[in-house]
């Protein structure tokens, strides 16, 4: 089969399909002026590199290579669409969402390519860092000035390279008056100290540019059953156990006329609640619907029932999942989102 003509199989033909022989691209796709444009904001610094951007199976740059992997699922709209069915959405989709990932993307290549957390001056300002990864739980200040705010879930406290990036990130985007936005920060001055060391780097060629094997990094000689198995596995995290009693008080309602079954009502709602809960938390889609397949199975359990045209409903079921969902986030078991 032509690789062309994988696009128009069904999503279970489609995911019988090693991901490394769809011959996927980024040259011609609407892709390439988005990363060319951050080569230009680049330039437009005064900054000469402009690391190198492949496929990979997700947004990240390896450790210790100065080069850029944007998952492969965005570099064609049939991907897209399953990435969206198997992950109910499509990280870094939207062109403002794409850049913000880049620019962040960007700044963990320079750290590689001019080895900046090996200056004195970086480590006292982000914190030491090392070799190990972004850790994959982290309690959040969601107050804190000492952090820009760029991608979600207060992000740049993670890590101090993490809080590099995302400074760099702020730093490079066009049009932000980041001086105006983070005056009496503490952050403004990482912002300025990011501002003092990219005006050292101006014009220079990196220092370390290792040699590398772009298929050592991409990890897609999987077929795309597999990758999704694995990547809906990462995602289910097991929430706290949340109480019968909450329930149980939540669907007073007794069995009768005008009342339906409580699981009825999750499922009727369950797209409306899933949006509400996910724009007020920034929790993933798939992790919150898991969630709601667990309440709604207990519901059944529970033979619990709620008036059918109760118009305040919808506003505490939400708030309740909401405050399930916060406080699994915010009690030392904070998730990455990347």
């Amino acid at each position: 089969m032509e690789a062309a003509d994988w696009a128009s199989l069904s999503d279970e033909e489609l995911l019988e399909r090693r991901i490394s022989k769809l011959g996927l691209r980024l040259e011609g796709t609407p892709l390439e002026p988005l990363i060319q444009q951050v080569y230009d904001e680049l330039s437009a610094k005064g900054l000469a590199f402009h690391p190198p951007t492949h496929i990979g199976d997700e947004w990240f740059v390896p450790i210790g290579i100065p080069a850029i992997f944007i998952p492969f699922f965005l570099v064609h709209d049939r991907l897209r669409a399953l990435e969206r069915t198997m992950m109910l959405e499509v990280e870094g989709e939207t062109t403002e969402w794409f850049m913000k990932l880049m620019r962040h993307e960007a700044a963990h290549a320079y750290s590689y390519a001019y080895q900046l957390q090996r200056k004195k001056k970086w480590q006292q300002t982000f914190g030491q860092t090392s070799d190990e990864e972004t850790p994959s739980f982290y309690r959040p200040r969601p107050f804190s000035r000492s952090y820009v705010m760029h991608l979600d879930d207060w992000y740049a406290q993670s890590h101090p390279d993490e809080d590099f990036a995302e400074t760099f990130a702020i730093w490079l985007t066009p049009e932000l008056d980041w001086r105006k936005r983070y005056a009496g920060w503490k952050a403004l001055q990482k912002l300025e100290y990011v501002e003092e060391l990219m005006r050292e780097l101006a014009g220079k060629a990196p220092m370390h540019t290792p040699k590398y094997r772009v298929a050592e990094y991409n990890f897609l000689n999987v077929k795309l059953k597999t990758y999704y198995a694995r990547k809906r596995r990462l995602y289910e995290d097991t929430y706290p156990d949340f109480y019968d009693a909450d329930l149980r008080q939540l669907f007073s309602a007794p069995a009768g006329p005008g009342r339906i079954n409580a699981s009825s009502y999750l499922r009727r709602t369950r797209r409306r609640l899933l949006n509400s809960v996910c724009q007020w938390t920034n929790e993933k889609k798939f992790r919150v619907n898991k969630l709601l397949a667990r309440l709604i199975d207990r519901c059944d359990e529970l033979e619990l029932h709620v008036l059918n045209d109760d118009p305040q409903q919808d506003f505490r079921v939400s708030s309740f999942i909401t405050t399930l969902v916060m406080n699994y986030l915010f009690t030392g078991k904070f998730k990455r989102t990347k």
